[in-house]
């Protein structure tokens, strides 16, 4: 089969198209002829050895695919890696079947960025009617995904986004009002987005000065979820006594802590499904790379070049 491995960890240039030998599952693992897969900003992590999780080569990334089982099956699948490939294996606990209607590229936008929108907003922070939500990276996949649930669930959004045309991309989905994310001071853009009122939710996965920005914003009770770390750049350290006298929370997110809990995976995704199908929620469709060309997809992706999902295609 053809897939993408990395031999020495690094940057998107360490990505190499080779042909391999066919993965092969094991007793609780189900091997799935990929049709589609999907791109997370996780994986270009992964590929430098800086996930979550340690990663061992030679390595295959990637972490969600559709595909068909050998029983004929269409299923979205999560994989621990070895997603960029024609043929990969993942848990049978973790398959979940696609509806008719749904694409495999709606579905791709549902595993991990779809979910975990999800997640950093109702699981986590807790988001109810009325509050106001700031959505850092708001044209990314997580973020157009986010922009439609906070609003599905009566918040007041305001989007970053890095261009104008993300920011017309944000508004298109139901964004209040949009912030230049290069503007000079971002934690005086975000307040007077927010009608010059202090913020109760940041959604916040690009780190350094914007993790800084977002916790000075927060209002009483205010939240920040941080579920990523895009700009590779370490936030300010956090004295819990700044806490305190701002009655601030700091939450981490990771979807993997889902695995394993229905209501918390499965019932998440089939109830993303079910808002896709009836048109609550439109899924943002990005660019689809050939599997070949996974090393531009990356490259672009890190360049703030992409929006909505990004996907491989398996056949070239």
């Amino acid at each position: 089969m053809k897939a993408i491995q990395v031999n020495t960890f690094g940057g998107p240039e360490v990505m190499e198209y080779l042909d391999i030998a066919d993965p092969t599952p094991k007793s609780n693992e189900e091997l799935i002829t990929v049709t589609s897969i999907g791109i997370n900003y996780a994986d270009t992590h992964q590929t430098e050895n800086g996930y979550l999780s340690p990663q061992t080569l030679p390595l295959i990334p990637g972490l969600e695919v559709v595909g068909h089982t050998n029983s004929g099956r269409r299923v979205l699948a999560s994989v621990e890696n070895g997603g960029y490939a024609q043929k990969a294996v993942a848990k049978k606990a973790l398959l979940i079947d696609i509806p008719d209607g749904i694409t495999d590229a709606q579905a791709l936008c549902m595993l991990v960025q779809g979910s975990t929108a999800w997640h950093v907003l109702k699981t986590v922070g807790h988001l109810r009617p009325d509050e106001s939500v700031v959505i850092h990276a708001a044209a990314g996949g997580v973020g157009t995904m986010a922009i439609q649930l906070a609003k599905l669930w009566g918040a007041k959004v305001i989007a970053v986004t890095s261009s104008s045309n993300k920011a017309e991309l944000a508004k298109s989905l139901g964004a209040d009002v949009s912030i230049d994310a290069n503007v000079e001071d971002l934690a005086a853009a975000m307040v007077e987005a927010n009608s010059g009122k202090k913020v109760d939710l940041v959604l916040e996965m690009v780190g350094g000065k914007t993790f800084d920005a977002s916790l000075e914003v927060l209002a009483p009770f205010g939240r920040v979820i941080t579920y990523g770390n895009a700009s590779r750049k370490l936030p300010r350290v956090v004295h819990p006594g700044s806490l305190i006298t701002g009655t601030k929370t700091i939450t981490g997110f990771w979807l993997a802590h889902c695995f394993g809990h229905k209501e918390l995976f499965h019932d998440v995704i089939a109830e993303l499904f079910t808002l896709v199908l009836s048109g609550k929620v439109t899924p943002v469709i990005g660019a689809t790379y050939p599997l070949s060309r996974a090393v531009q997809a990356h490259e672009d992706m890190r360049d703030r070049k992409t929006t909505g999902k990004v996907t491989l295609d398996p056949s070239t």
